[in-house]
């Protein structure tokens, strides 16, 4: 659960972690940012696979990125480390395999819970099944391919924008309720 001394941890998830993952961690911490929400949260990515550890963001990716002048040029693949479970607020599938191979990695049923893919917070996606909200790999695939990621991508980021300022807050009312408590007990 979170709570109000840390910032809140994102980490969005795909295969190798030099597209999908790193498109949409950097989409949404340049929306926290525009939001000024980007001390309160931190958003990094993974890959479910050691594939591409080491390599930079694919080319075709940066471009999307640059594009809409989001820096890209320090992003560094990584493989997911099971320890993540319980270091992160909310675990963002970008497509339906991954989301399979976070559940059954959940060690716990909190962990279990953070787990949700990346599209399930875009409104015109409510009530559909997980296997309509996969993000395909661009990578088998050319610039028109990243182009839609970037659509698909962008369209869930306000759902969970709102999704992280409503636990913020509710951790802040938490946090402001325990204050209150101790203060009228001293």
């Amino acid at each position: 659960m979170y709570s109000t001394t840390s910032p809140y941890r994102i980490i969005t998830v795909c295969t190798g972690n030099i597209c999908r993952s790193p498109m949409a961690a950097l989409m949404l911490a340049e929306a926290f940012t525009a939001e000024g929400l980007g001390k309160l949260v931190v958003v990094d990515s993974a890959g479910t696979t050691g594939y591409e550890v080491g390599h930079p963001i694919d080319p075709r990716a940066a471009r999307v990125l640059t594009a809409q002048h989001i820096a890209s040029e320090d992003h560094v693949a990584r493989e997911w480390q099971h320890e993540w479970f319980a270091g992160r607020d909310l675990i963002l599938a970008l497509d339906v395999d991954h989301f399979g191979w976070l559940q059954e990695g959940a060690p716990d049923r909190a962990a279990l819970e953070k787990v949700r893919m990346l599209r399930s917070f875009d409104p015109r996606m409510a009530g559909r099944s997980s296997l309509d909200l996969g993000i395909e790999d661009p990578w088998y695939g050319g610039h028109t391919d990243f182009d839609n990621t970037w659509t698909l991508i962008k369209s869930a980021i306000p759902g969970i924008v709102e999704h992280v300022k409503a636990a913020i807050a509710s951790a802040d009312t938490e946090a402001g309720q325990e204050h209150q408590q101790v203060t009228s007990m001293t």
